[in-house]
């Protein structure tokens, strides 16, 4: 129904001409029929039908007033003071100033157009006063007063539909920026879910791969001089792999709607025991500190912890193979400290990782989870040749939760 409506509305300035029309026929027609019979002082027709001419024009302007309302205004007021100067009879012939006026004030800027249009208001008030000092009968000054009244009215009404229509596009542009707002953070919630689910599959995948790859370089030779030694290591390598499916199903779950499928318990210090067996089997000498913590640690400080051992973990079995690796977990009042040493390379040559290795994003990673949390993390060597990774985490975390 509104799309018809829309249709059948005519064009812009269809409707100004029909306006002006409508303005010129009242202006003119209605100061005849209001002096029909009556003796004026100057009828229309003198000085070359002036009278009609200044009705006219005054009418006819109305059709350019959203284009020029200034000049629009300015016409109708000089055709307003000449009509009333020359003593023309009086009728309706302000009806296009009153529109002029009204035009001036909706659609200036404010303060100009309500200068613009006091200004003239007083002029106009002026001039016509002082034409219709020794008008008769006395009580016509009436409807000069009474023009007066309408064309401040009509800059009023003008002002007032000015701002209403300066509030509504405030209104909207405050719902544009809280919609851009919106989907601002709507997009920054994404990214950040993406960047946590990248992470989590790195940590995971790497940790899985790197054991693999030691356990399959002990396979590979162990297996002709000791099978049971090649079992061993294919089963490490079976439950190591099952694992890290079994994390990745649980990482990627989140991406699903339904609650199908096997859900694996998010990983935390409860894990850290599986985590070192599956370490010594890949032949880190793992030695772990723990003391109790006053109180369960928060899930996002747990599983985080988690992580930077595991990746510490990861580290040494990619790029030290085989030594002695010490965890310490100590947990305070007020934040969870962990360090994780190892001595430094010291492992035989079967059992060194193979082929070289390029630097990945494992401690970018963990100092990411720190500072999510509102942690520190720092890595660097020892000075006996070995490295350490030392990571401080808030038990009452200032960032988002992983």
């Amino acid at each position: 129904m509104k799309h018809r409506v829309a249709s059948l509305r005519l064009p812009m300035p269809a409707q100004e001409v029909l306006l002006a029309l409508f303005v010129t026929v009242m202006q003119v027609q209605g100061t005849m029929v209001r002096n029909a019979g009556e003796m004026v002082q100057r009828p229309l027709t003198d000085l070359g039908d002036l009278g009609y001419v200044l009705l006219i024009v005054s009418g006819l302007a109305v059709a350019v007033r959203r284009r020029w309302p200034v000049p629009v205004f300015l016409v109708t007021a000089f055709a307003s003071l000449a009509y009333y100067t020359l003593d023309f009879p009086d009728g309706p012939g302000w009806l296009g100033l009153f529109v002029a006026l009204y035009t001036v004030a909706a659609y200036g800027d404010g303060r100009r157009s309500l200068v613009i249009a006091g200004v003239g208001i007083s002029v106009l008030a002026a001039c016509w006063l002082v034409a219709a000092a020794d008008v008769e009968p006395g009580a016509a000054i009436g409807w000069v007063y009474f023009r007066i009244g309408a064309s401040v009215m009509s800059a009023a009404l003008g002002e007032s539909v000015r701002t209403r229509h300066v509030i509504a596009a405030e209104a909207q542009k405050r719902a544009e920026l809280a919609e851009r707002t919106r989907e601002q953070e709507a997009r920054a919630r994404v990214d950040a879910e993406r960047l946590r689910i990248a992470r989590e599959v790195h940590d995971t995948v790497a940790h899985a791969i790197a054991i693999i790859n030691v356990q399959s370089g002990v396979t590979a030779h162990v297996l002709d001089k000791r099978p049971e030694v090649a079992r061993e290591a294919l089963r490490a390598i079976e439950q190591t792999s099952s694992r890290a499916l079994r994390e990745m199903r649980a990482i990627l779950g989140v991406l699903r709607d339904d609650d199908d499928g096997e859900r694996v318990p998010y990983p935390g210090l409860g894990q850290i025991g599986e985590l070192t067996a599956k370490a010594r089997e890949a032949g880190l000498d793992v030695e772990v500190e723990e003391s109790a913590p006053g109180a369960p640690l928060p899930s996002a400080v747990g599983g985080a912890a988690y992580r930077i051992v595991q990746e510490s973990i990861t580290n040494v079995v990619r790029h030290v193979g085989p030594t002695r690796v010490t965890v310490a977990l100590r947990p305070g009042i007020e934040d969870l400290e962990i360090r994780v040493t190892d001595e430094g390379r010291r492992a035989a040559p079967e059992q060194r990782p193979r082929g070289p290795v390029r630097p990945g994003r494992g401690i970018v990673g963990m100092r990411e989870r720190c500072q999510l949390l509102g942690g520190e993390l720092d890595a660097g060597p020892t000075p006996d040749g070995g490295f350490e990774v030392r990571a401080r985490l808030p038990l009452a975390p200032t960032g988002p939760s992983l």
